[in-house]
């Protein structure tokens, strides 16, 4: 959480990893919870991105980010919020995608999904890929 915003962090750490060369060929600005950040914050991509190589703390980014965003509601915060840390697939194509990544992170730790932590959540996800859950 960044300014209350579940994800902004992640992005700013995705920019400086990508632009250093610890992430590779990263859609980061154009697909899953950065797009959907930067369409409910209304901050174009590039010019956040230019932002966040000139550098700076969190802190100071989070100035930037609050100064060129679109003003946010409580209930929008909320929202957004609950809709990244809990939400989950809500269709077939999205339960397939799941599973799929589900299949890919026990392949790499060569073990059955079945062994793997219960998730439900697509943010789960991202923790069980990067070794947090």
């Amino acid at each position: 959480m960044l300014g209350g915003l579940a994800h902004l962090p992640r992005l700013i750490d995705k920019i400086r990893l990508r632009h250093r060369g610890e992430i590779q060929d990263c859609n980061y600005l154009t697909v899953g919870f950065d797009k959907y950040l930067l369409d409910l914050i209304q901050i174009n991509a590039q010019e956040l991105e230019l932002r966040v190589l000139q550098g700076g703390t969190d802190a100071e980014l989070l100035g930037w980010v609050q100064a060129h965003a679109k003003p946010l509601s409580d209930d929008d915060i909320r929202q957004w919020n609950d809709r990244i840390l809990h939400g989950g697939p809500k269709d077939d194509a999205g339960r397939q995608r799941f599973q799929g990544r589900l299949a890919e992170i026990a392949a790499k730790r060569s073990i059955p999904v079945s062994s793997l932590p219960a998730v439900t959540a697509w943010s789960d996800i991202i923790e069980l890929d990067e070794g947090r859950i």
